[in-house]
């Protein structure tokens, strides 16, 4: 299936989008949209190429077909490379609540979403090589298709991608956030002391694949002085897994005390603070949890810094 591309110029919110969650997880989607109520969009059966811009009245809001120019994209706009619904979904929520907190307006956006290539990603068994070639391919036309529509910098809201930002980032011509980095600035701007005396600064890393939470944050936390600390082996099959596992198939309460006894298990090693670094962890605790307190959602840190981006001349 081809991308389906629309371009939707001015929204004040995305209102309902867990309501729409569900009709939009199967598709290979890509869209836009900034800040008020008249839409123009764009809709493309036919596979973008980016190297052909087709210019087109920006005051109709009639579909048209083919590929479009970005001139129709003022500057300030982020380009979303998503691979997962749900994560691509939380990021425009959190992008438009927060950019439009003091009265202003949200920045445009633009989104390029295919979940069928995190599918892809997985069956390769998180092989960080040649295996991943195809859909790494695939990921870096998506990224061109978001340079061609005038995104200022580009963000990947799936944390799971961000294993291959280094070679779907190869070439950009915009800043490409990663998440890890975004992650490090904002704990290096809140100057952690550390819990214990005389050790450094610990910070506790819970995903559901170490290796690739290795890869997305421990070097760039090492490199910074922070002691990484991650779940063992007996932790990760015992309740880390099983709770993602209770979860997906409905049992909240399950989920919640397994999460609960895994970020303990962190905390009782003088860790500072816990970076829920898979999206499948993130939503399973309720919101007035006193343990979130203690953790860090690194999609709060990649929207903050997208809207530093959206904002800086």
């Amino acid at each position: 299936m081809s991308p389906r591309c629309s371009l939707y110029h001015s929204m004040h919110h995305v209102g309902g989008a867990r309501r729409r969650l569900a009709s939009c997880r199967s598709q290979s989607s890509c869209f836009a949209y900034s800040a008020r109520l008249s839409p123009i969009v764009l809709k493309t059966d036919s596979a973008v190429d980016p190297s052909e811009p087709k210019n087109f009245d920006s005051s109709s809001s009639a579909s048209r077909s083919g590929p479009y120019s970005a001139t129709c994209h003022p500057s300030g706009t982020t380009g979303v490379l998503g691979a997962s619904s749900t994560s691509s979904l939380r990021f425009l929520e959190k992008l438009v609540c927060w950019s439009t907190r003091n009265g202003e307006e949200a920045p445009p956006f633009v989104i390029c979403n295919d979940p069928l290539v995190k599918k892809e990603l997985l069956s390769s068994g998180n092989n960080l090589a040649s295996d991943c070639g195809i859909a790494i391919g695939k990921l870096r036309q998506k990224r061109l298709f978001l340079e061609q529509s005038g995104a200022c910098c580009i963000v990947m809201p799936c944390q799971f991608l961000h294993a291959w930002h280094d070679e779907i980032s190869q070439g950009c011509s915009v800043p490409f956030l990663h998440v890890g980095d975004c992650v490090v600035k904002e704990l290096k701007a809140a100057n952690l002391k550390p819990v214990e005396y005389g050790s450094n600064v610990r910070v506790g890393i819970l995903s559901t694949d170490n290796t690739l939470a290795m890869n997305c944050y421990l070097n760039k936390l090492e490199n910074q002085g922070f002691e990484v600390l991650c779940p063992d082996k007996a932790s990760m099959e015992h309740t880390v897994l099983p709770s993602v596992d209770a979860f997906r198939k409905g049992d909240m309460e399950g989920a919640r005390n397994l999460l609960r006894v895994s970020l303990q298990v962190l905390l009782v090693r003088a860790v500072n603070t816990i970076i829920l670094a898979s999206d499948d962890l993130v939503g399973i605790l309720p919101d007035d949890d006193p343990l979130l307190k203690k953790c860090i959602d690194p999609l709060d840190a990649l929207v903050s810094e997208a809207i530093i981006c959206t904002r800086t001349p």
